[in-house]
């Protein structure tokens, strides 16, 4: 949402207003994005590269492919997008992103496999736009999933005895109604 504020001049001036809730969870979904999308990167590689030199089914391929993912994103996930998280039960938080992560595969190569056995589309374009179909439909799940339960928030702090309150030296904006 913009709403106007009077500057120092007098003049009107356009602010960008939001909660800061939704500018956090703006924030946790690129940092997701950036990751999940490098994540991908990695799947779609590592499936290739395993149909181009073995002779593996495509479903068996891409289930390496997806493990070999599954562990770049943790990495990812835990140093980089969830960093502020909770760290406190690594067992806890290791253990649900497998489960979540094993949900995710399954999903993720069940597209794979209805389209390659159940419709019959098994070229090598196809097997590619129904991995990514997979990845697409699995990232829904595991995003909400590892939010919700594997990298968890960590409680609001509260201020601390003799702290200025957060907004003490900033002039509060003016709205015009």
């Amino acid at each position: 949402m913009v709403g106007l504020t009077h500057s120092t001049d007098g003049s009107l001036q356009a602010m960008e207003r939001g909660s800061p809730g939704l500018r956090r969870l703006f924030r946790e979904v690129a940092k997701f994005g950036a990751v999940g999308g490098a994540g991908v990167l990695v799947n779609l590689g590592v499936f290739n590269l395993v149909r181009q030199v073995t002779d593996l089914q495509v479903v068996r391929a891409s289930v390496i492919a997806t493990i070999v993912a599954i562990v770049f994103n943790y990495v990812g996930f835990r140093y980089f997008a969830y960093r502020d998280r909770d760290k406190s039960g690594r067992t806890r938080e290791m253990s649900l992103f497998l489960l979540f992560s094993a949900i995710g595969l399954v999903i993720e190569n069940g597209v794979l496999y209805t389209a390659t056995y159940g419709f019959g589309w098994d070229s090598s374009l196809q097997s590619n736009i129904f991995k990514f179909v997979g990845i697409g439909v699995a990232t829904l799940f595991r995003f909400w999933s590892y939010r919700t339960w594997v990298f968890r928030a960590l409680p609001a702090r509260a201020p601390v005895a003799g702290s200025p309150p957060a907004t003490e030296g900033r002039r509060p904006k003016q709205r015009v109604p």
